[in-house]
């Protein structure tokens, strides 16, 4: 399998830009970067990874992280895009969609309505517009299997738009590397700091600044846990996150509700 990403550009600069002034990344609990915690406990994620690597070809780069778990698409189009436009950026990342799968009911028409509103408006600024999709869910969770074929659905309306705005598209969906359990975090949902940063490597491929690694190559080989220990992991998994992550959806509750952006105005990145 070749590792290119799929990358569409009809009217950008593209890879031929020698550097941007302004990120601007938006979405939900996977662009906050929740599972890779700092020292400090705030959370960092691929988009500051990002911001910082871009900042290290680019100084005095600034970066705004509007991002908020648990933010379906709607809301991230209607409260996130228009205060990302306002920042004036030229570069933004845009993720968003895995909440409205993983809810009862799944709207394909109304995600394609507000998908479009959403990058129509981020191309319209000029800025370079980068969309991050997701892995296949069915080849490491059973559990996020089962909305597969929503995700995939989403997936080729992305596509669509894409090609029609002239944005960049970072797609795992053909890569097993997401398979390998070490990526992720405890609660099964959010990558971990491994996880997050093949993530910026990946966008930063996209955005013509390949890494030395390349994001896609397995971590090496580990010894299989035992069957006891998987049974142990699967019971305190279900306790400490299946359980109130159900309990949220059945009290029609929000992981971010009450939460605020953590970086909502553009400032100059520090590495």
């Amino acid at each position: 399998m070749s590792a290119r990403l799929h990358i569409l550009e009809s009217n950008q600069e593209g890879a031929s830009r020698m550097g941007w002034k302004r990120y601007v990344a938006i979405g939900d609990s996977f662009t906050e970067g929740i599972g890779d915690p700092r020292p400090d406990g705030r959370e960092r994620g691929w988009a500051d990874r990002l911001a910082e690597s871009l900042a290290r070809e680019q100084p005095g780069l600034e970066y705004a992280n509007l991002a908020i778990r648990g933010r379906r698409l709607a809301a991230i189009v209607e409260e996130q895009v228009p205060s990302a436009v306002q920042l004036n950026p030229d570069l933004v990342s845009f993720a968003g969609g895995v909440n409205d799968a993983l809810r009862r009911s799944w709207d394909l028409a109304a995600m394609a309505e507000g998908l479009e509103a959403g990058i129509g408006q981020l191309a319209g600024t000029g800025a370079d517009v980068v969309i991050v999709t997701f892995g296949r869910p069915s080849h490491r969770s059973r559990v996020m299997g089962t909305v597969e074929g929503r995700l995939s659905e989403y997936r080729e309306v992305t596509y669509e738009l894409a090609g029609r705005f002239g944005c960049r598209i970072v797609d795992f969906w053909d890569y097993r590397v997401f398979d390998d359990p070490r990526f992720w975090s405890d609660d099964r949902l959010h990558l971990n700091p491994v996880g997050h940063e093949r993530v910026a490597m990946a966008v930063l491929e996209a955005l013509g600044r390949p890494s030395r690694q390349a994001w896609w190559q397995p971590l090496p080989t580990a010894r299989p846990a035992s069957p006891a220990a998987r049974l142990a992991r699967d019971v305190n998994w279900a306790g400490r996150h299946l359980a109130p992550w159900i309990g949220r959806r059945l009290t029609g509750r929000s992981s971010g509700d009450g939460v605020e952006p953590k970086r909502p105005v553009p400032q100059p990145v520090s590495n």
